[in-house]
């Protein structure tokens, strides 16, 4: 009985380790181009992952398997169906896009973005340092591999092996600190050492040593400032096709694991944590937006506002920690989850529209490549122009309201240091909404520079239409997105 328990609460890994695998050798009989064959089974695959983990999240069940090494619980499922929506999102988007550029010859462009997907539920399933670190270093082989894809192109190249040095280092930091903490507690699994570290019995300084790396290392796969260097090399140099995945669902498995790690596992260390947070967040929120005023290059420009965006993500998360309310803890949480998973939404729709104006030989990745858009495509441009707004702020989008929740989590902390934050986060907002403008007045106002009308499979134009319209109508209707976050977020404190 045991042991169906314990498969049971794997189910969805077992599902996706058993398809890719079995995608890798049916793909070896597929000869069109686009490798229809292949793309359809992976949809169906993610399609049936997707289903799986939301009715998963939808019983509002904590199980634990394993030696309590692997957790379910409905925060980690919402968060692999979300995952799972976005990979089917990337792959829709992605694939006329790597045909143009023989970048699926094989059928690798699948089979990593499944084994991708699989590392990414791994992190989002653990509840011990091992196995989110396995979670992780999957994640993390498959994305380099992705990113080195085009092998006959230079610039995909450098970024992969930028990447991998620099990723490299931060998996060793976050190694260092993981075993720093394990030396001082002496277990691995997450919920002894809370009980170890709350018993006050191990050394303050030893404890913080560690936590200093393992949130070194976390910021680095947020892609938080100071720890940033990768992610505007990577996303520019990287084909878009990666980019657009590198820049989604692994963001939401970043946010497992700080939740994972700071708040299940070393919540009595909040006072500390919580302190270097402030700084990542400030750091994050005046690089990322003054650097991306300064690019000419799309991609490159999204890349600085990611690091922006990152920022409301850590200032949700510290905010969680004033106080022995829990209550407050909740909606801290439930604001900074609701604010990835509305940004992650965000950004498949804009990569996406930058995805469709790409053609053969030809990128589509400097702003100045939109001039005029709304005269060639008026659809294009509206969608593009939703997000941008989103991304600044700008009601009504989704991007507003995400943006509110983090600053209302705030300032109900009745901190003054905490107001001052959120003052100093709407100032580096208003910041933002200056480059992300500038593309929406290129869209509409510049002369376009070529006469091309943009064409797109069916299958890219519904489901953009629809990632576009749900930017807008989860502005209008948060709610639902809302309760679903706070619910997911009160069990998990719960468990």
């Amino acid at each position: 009985m045991m042991e169906k328990l314990s498969l049971g609460v794997i189910g969805p890994e077992i599902v996706l380790l058993v398809m890719a695998s079995f995608i890798a050798i049916f793909d070896l009989g597929v000869k069109t181009r686009l490798r229809n064959g292949t793309y359809l089974l992976t949809m169906l695959t993610l399609a049936a992952v997707a289903f799986y983990t939301g009715d998963m999240a939808a019983s509002g069940e904590t199980r634990y398997a394993f030696n309590r090494m692997v957790v379910t619980d409905p925060m980690g499922n919402w968060l692999k169906c979300f995952a799972s929506i976005a990979m089917m999102v990337c792959m829709v988007y992605g694939r006329p896009y790597a045909g143009d550029r023989d970048m699926l010859r094989g059928g690798e462009f699948f089979t990593l973005a499944l084994f991708s997907l699989l590392g990414i539920f791994v992190m989002i399933s653990g509840s011990n340092f091992l196995v989110i670190y396995l979670g992780l270093e999957l994640l993390t082989l498959c994305s380099y591999a992705l990113v080195a894809l085009r092998r006959d192109n230079a610039t995909a190249t450098e970024a992969a092996m930028k990447y991998f040095v620099l990723g490299a280092m931060a998996s060793g930091f976050l190694l260092y600190g993981l075993s720093m903490i394990y030396g001082a507690t002496g277990s691995l699994d997450i919920g002894t050492v809370f009980k170890v570290i709350a018993s006050g019995q191990v050394k303050h300084q030893v404890l913080v040593f560690g936590l200093v790396f393992i949130v070194a290392g976390l910021a680095f796969k947020l892609g938080a400032a100071p720890f940033h260097m990768w992610i505007p090399d990577v996303y520019q140099g990287a084909p878009t096709a990666v980019t657009v995945m590198i820049g989604t669902a692994p963001e939401l498995a970043a946010f497992a694991i700080c939740i994972r790690l700071l708040v299940e596992g070393m919540l009595p260390l909040a006072i500390d944590w919580q302190q270097m947070l402030v700084v990542l967040a400030v750091a994050s929120l005046f690089i990322g937006n003054l650097a991306a005023i300064a690019q000419a290059n799309l991609k490159r420009m999204l890349a600085y506002s990611t690091i922006g965006q990152m920022g409301f993500v850590l200032l949700g998360l510290l905010s969680g920690v004033v106080g022995d309310s829990a209550a407050a803890a909740a909606n801290a949480y439930s604001s900074a989850m609701f604010f990835i998973v509305t940004y992650v939404l965000t950004t498949l729709a804009s990569f996406g529209v930058i995805l469709l104006l790409a053609r053969e030989g030809f990128e589509s990745d400097e702003i100045s490549d939109l001039a005029g858009l709304n005269q060639r495509s008026p659809l294009y441009a509206a969608i593009m122009a939703i997000c941008l707004f989103s991304l600044a702020g700008i009601p009504p989008m989704v991007g507003f309201y995400a943006k509110l929740a983090v600053l209302q989590a705030l300032v109900v902390s009745g901190s003054g240091f905490f107001i001052g934050l959120a003052v100093y986060a709407v100032l580096m907002s208003l910041v933002a909404a200056y480059y992300y403008l500038r593309v929406v007045k290129v869209m509409y106002f510049d002369a376009p520079i070529t006469a091309t009308t943009v064409a797109a499979p069916a299958d890219v134009r519904i489901v953009l239409t629809i990632n576009g319209a749900l930017v807008l109508i989860l502005g209008i209707l948060p709610g639902g997105l809302m309760t679903l976050c706070a619910d997911a977020i009160v069990k998990m404190l719960a468990s």
